[in-house]
């Protein structure tokens, strides 16, 4: 991976901005697998529940600071899923210092279309050093739908020497930390585990009220409870 690029004032003097490390970080992935709400999610806190197709590509900028006052900014480039075949997409991805390839954890396709991106990155950089790459699960609030298996996340990730997350845009689980984690890995900055853990903002939990009665069956009252338990006997052999 080449050099980090910095911006910064020639000297620091009081009131000035610090120095940041600055970081091209392109996530790439099908539509529809939540890479804008990633990116909306970490750098806004936001999250919208209309979808709306990303044509080209959008850009958002975080700047975090990481233990012992280090200052990092991640230009983060959202390329549209439906660019995999667009000619400008290797001019997009050109000088990232971290891919994120993302998938939706319900939707099997968009895993296995992940191969065809990753050989488009390294395709991309055939001849030189490859950026960072990093594999992102999403929509982890949707668990019960899951079509895509742990042991195959972990194997592609394995296969690629990756390091690997599962996210929730929608929630907010684990987005900012997966960021974090992925901006420490570039200013070559090693975490602890309470340092992740404060990056990491509180999830709230999402109560939903399921229906609670049958309405095929008959109704339960207190006097139908009375009458069951009288009609109950107790006997002694």
């Amino acid at each position: 991976m080449g050099e980090s690029e910095h911006y910064s004032t020639a000297v620091l003097g009081e009131g000035q901005d610090p120095e940041y490390l600055q970081y091209k970080v392109i996530i790439l992935g099908d539509g529809a697998v939540g890479k804008t709400s990633l990116a909306t999610r970490f750098t806004e806190d936001q999250f919208s529940k209309s979808y709306k197709q990303t044509v080209g590509l959008d850009f958002f900028i975080k700047r975090l600071v990481l233990k012992n006052d280090i200052n990092t900014c991640l230009q983060i480039w959202d390329i549209g899923g439906q660019s995999i075949g667009s000619k400008m997409i290797g001019n997009y991805i050109f000088g990232a210092h971290a891919v994120v390839l993302v998938y939706d954890i319900t939707n099997i396709q968009t895993f296995q279309n992940l191969d065809d991106w990753f050989s488009l990155v390294q395709r991309t950089f055939q001849g030189q050093p490859m950026p960072k790459c990093v594999l992102v699960g999403n929509k982890m609030d949707l668990t019960h739908l899951r079509s895509v298996k742990t042991d195959k996340h972990n194997e592609f990730a394995m296969c690629h020497s990756m390091k690997s997350y599962f996210v929730s845009a929608k929630t907010g689980d684990q987005v900012a930390s997966t960021f974090y984690r992925i901006a420490a890995d570039l200013a070559g900055v090693e975490l602890q585990r309470p340092e992740v853990e404060v990056a990491q903002r509180a999830v709230k939990a999402e109560l939903i009220n399921h229906p609670r009665n049958d309405n095929t069956l008959p109704e339960v009252t207190a006097d139908t409870i009375a009458r069951r338990r009288g009609s109950r006997r107790c006997i002694v052999m």
